[in-house]
C-alpha cells in the first residue's frame, strides 16, 4: 500500500484523484496551507518556503497540483505574478526539500497544461514535441515544467501531464460558457478546444502513477478535440440550454476580460497519441458521450 501525497488535492481534480486513490487502497495526504477536516493533512507555506518535514519523508509518490486559478481573474499585473509563483515557488520547494530528505518518494507527477504550445496554434495537430509558444501562459508552463524537471536529478521518476480543457458540471470550462443565458461561441468559433472528462484525467494521473515506465511529458487530453462551436452546441443540447450560432465578438471579448481573452479566441489541436500509445485507454473518447456522463448521471 502506498501512500500519495497531493498539493491542490480540495480543487476540483484533486478531490477526484484523491477519490479514484482510495477507492483502489493508497494512503492519501494532502499537503495545503492549512489542515483540512475529512483529509489527512500536511502543512506547507509557500511564501516561507516551509513545508513540514514529515510530509516529504511519509510519501512515496507526490502529485503536485497546486497552482493559482488562470481564468478566475482578470490578469492584472499582480495576478500574473500570482499564477506564475504559485507554480514555480511551490515546485521549488519541494525541490528542495526532496533534496534535504533522507527517505524520498520514487515518483513525483506534475500537472502542467496545453497551454505550453501557445494562445493558438491553429488546425495544426500539435504534440509533445511541438515548440512551446511565447505568449504569457506558455512562459508560465515552460518555467513550471523546468522547476519540475529538476526531480529527475533525484533519482526521482518525473511525469508531467499537459492537461487540456477539463470537462465537468461543477466547474472549469462547462460551468463558465453555460453561465449565461443562452449558450453562443466565442469569437469565430472555429478554434480547436482539446478537452478531456475529468474521470479521464484522473486515471490518467493514476496511469502515471502506477505505469513506471512512464517519464516526461504527456499531453493529458481527449482523443477528439472539438471546435468552439461544437462543444457550446453540444453542451447546450446536453443541458437544454438555447443555443444561437452567432458568435460573441472578439473586441467585446477583449474589452470585458483583457489579455485573458487569448485564451477563448485562440485554441489548440492537442494529439493525445503518445499517452495512448503507452498503454492508456480512454473511458471518454466521444464529445456527445463525455457530455451525456456529465449531465445526465
Amino acid at each position: 500500500m502506498q501512500n500519495i501525497l497531493i498539493t491542490g488535492g480540495s480543487g476540483l481534480i484533486g478531490q477526484r484523484i484523491t477519490d479514484l486513490l482510495m477507492e483502489k487502497g493508497y494512503q492519501v495526504a494532502w499537503l495545503g496551507r492549512s489542515l483540512h477536516g475529512k483529509q489527512k493533512t500536511f502543512v506547507w507555506n509557500i511564501e516561507k518556503q516551509e513545508i513540514e518535514a514529515e510530509a516529504i519523508e511519509w510519501a512515496d509518490a507526490i502529485i503536485h497540483l497546486a497552482g493559482a486559478g488562470v481564468a478566475e481573474k482578470r490578469w492584472t499585473p499582480e495576478r500574473k505574478k500570482l499564477i506564475l509563483e504559485s507554480r514555480t515557488h511551490s515546485t521549488r520547494l519541494l525541490f528542495s526539500s526532496l533534496g534535504k530528505a533522507q527517505n524520498r518518494p520514487n515518483t513525483f507527477i506534475s500537472a502542467s497544461a496545453v497551454g505550453y504550445y501557445g494562445f493558438d496554434t491553429g488546425t495544426a495537430l500539435v504534440d509533445e514535441s511541438s515548440p512551446a509558444g511565447t505568449d504569457f501562459l506558455a512562459e508560465v508552463v515552460k518555467a513550471w515544467e523546468n522547476e519540475a524537471k529538476k526531480m529527475e536529478s533525484l533519482d526521482i521518476r518525473t511525469v508531467m501531464l499537459r492537461t487540456g480543457i477539463v470537462l465537468d458540471a461543477d466547474g472549469g470550462a462547462l460551468k463558465e460558457m453555460l453561465k449565461p443565458p443562452v449558450a453562443a461561441p466565442l469569437g469565430s468559433g472555429d478554434q480547436w478546444m482539446s478537452w478531456i472528462h475529468i474521470e479521464d484525467l484522473a486515471r490518467m494521473f493514476l496511469f502515471a502513477l502506477e505505469k513506471t515506465t512512464l517519464q516526461g511529458v504527456y499531453n493529458a487530453v481527449g482523443a477528439n478535440p472539438a471546435t468552439n462551436q461544437q462543444l457550446t452546441q453540444e453542451a447546450a443540447y446536453a443541458t437544454g440550454k438555447t443555443y444561437i450560432g452567432i458568435g460573441v465578438p472578439g473586441f467585446v471579448l477583449r474589452l470585458v476580460l483583457g489579455e485573458m481573452a487569448g485564451m477563448v479566441l485562440g485554441g489548440n489541436r492537442v494529439s493525445c497519441q503518445k499517452i495512448q500509445k503507452a498503454g492508456y485507454q480512454f473511458e471518454f473518447f466521444e464529445l456527445s458521450a463525455a457530455l451525456k456522463d456529465i449531465f445526465h448521471k
